[in-house]
């Protein structure tokens, strides 16, 4: 049996999971979280992680009533995601990796995402949207690679959300997406925003420029509420997201849909993406929080995956990368 630790902290998530031969072991999982209408810096996130990183890996192991003796590989997100929370991670990983003495795997955080999702439902050759804060892309696997179809133009959808959130000070506690979506269900008036599809690709900063520049007069006059914005723009968001996945769907002759990262937690998104699964006889995969949301376990089961396919990455290979294609992977554990 094959035992991975994985870490994770690409963004404002910091997550140590460890995975054996596809059982989750343990997932703890801490989140930096800055006040209402604040982002996250890299420095700031960073600091965070740093602050907590140990408390988290030992929690990890306490979990899973493991020590280090017991893991077999340690894998690290590698990209993509922000340069110093990624870093922090990647030199953690580094250390406990030569301490124990054990390989090193260096993960493409994309691939994890599709990869705990595969394993969780039990997908069999899905079509993939991977939708959360810093990714937007439909994936389908096709020939050792994970081919993307389609994908955003300029921000995540996640992003667009989180930015509107800002304007309109809602909590960033647990995240500003939730938030929203709760909001979303008290909303009652649809306001036309911008629907921006272009071909396979999507574009959100139109939209988000439109809705902030909106969102004031409209909220001052009473012309709508609060309430009413956040369930237009899931609305206008979802729905590009599930034309381009239905598109990808025909092209591939695909008859499943799974989504993943952390917008796909989304129960209005699951719930569009689903009609349109039944419209085609298709049929719709998705998580909870637990696996969508960043977190630890994602990186070790595809570092798993990647580890009893005899990948390992070298000590000196094992540098981060903001900028890393889900496409660039060479995909040797799949048929």
């Amino acid at each position: 049996m094959t035992v991975v630790i994985g870490f994770e902290g690409s963004a404002n998530k910091i997550g140590i999971g460890i995975i054996r031969d596809g059982e989750v072991l343990s997932n703890p999982r801490r989140t930096y979280i800055t006040p209402p209408g604040q982002g996250f810096l890299p420095s700031e996130t960073a600091r965070h992680h740093r602050a907590v990183v140990l408390t988290v890996l030992q929690e990890a192991l306490q979990q899973a009533g493991l020590t280090p003796a017991d893991i077999d590989c340690v894998a690290y997100t590698k990209g993509p995601g922000m340069g110093a929370p990624l870093l922090t991670l990647a030199l953690v990983a580094r250390t406990v990796a030569q301490l124990w003495g054990r390989p090193l795997v260096g993960v493409n955080h994309c691939i994890g995402h599709v990869e705990m999702g595969r394993l969780i439902t039990q997908a069999h050759n899905p079509t993939v949207l991977y939708v959360s804060g810093g990714n937007t892309q439909v994936i389908a696997y096709s020939e050792r690679r994970y081919r993307i179809f389609g994908e955003t133009i300029d921000i995540a959808v996640g992003n667009c959300l989180d930015r509107f959130a800002r304007v309109i000070k809602i909590s960033n506690d647990p995240s500003p997406g939730y938030n929203i979506e709760q909001m979303a269900k008290r909303g009652s008036r649809y306001v036309e925003l911008p629907y921006t599809v272009k071909g396979m690709d999507v574009s959100f900063s139109g939209i988000l420029s439109f809705i902030e520049e909106a969102a004031n007069k409209m909220l001052a006059s009473a012309e709508c509420s609060a309430e009413d914005l956040c369930f237009s723009l899931q609305e206008t968001l979802f729905s590009m997201l599930v034309e381009i996945t239905e598109r990808a769907m025909a092209h591939c002759g695909s008859q499943e849909v799974l989504i993943v990262g952390g917008v796909g937690c989304n129960l209005r998104l699951q719930e569009m993406m689903g009609v349109m699964c039944k419209e085609r006889g298709a049929k719709l995969f998705a998580t909870d929080e637990r696996f969508c949301i960043d977190n630890g376990a994602m990186i070790a089961q595809a570092g798993w995956e990647m580890f009893r396919s005899g990948q390992v990455t070298e000590l000196q290979d094992s540098w981060i990368t903001q900028r890393y294609r889900t496409d660039e992977v060479e995909v040797t554990w799949r048929d």
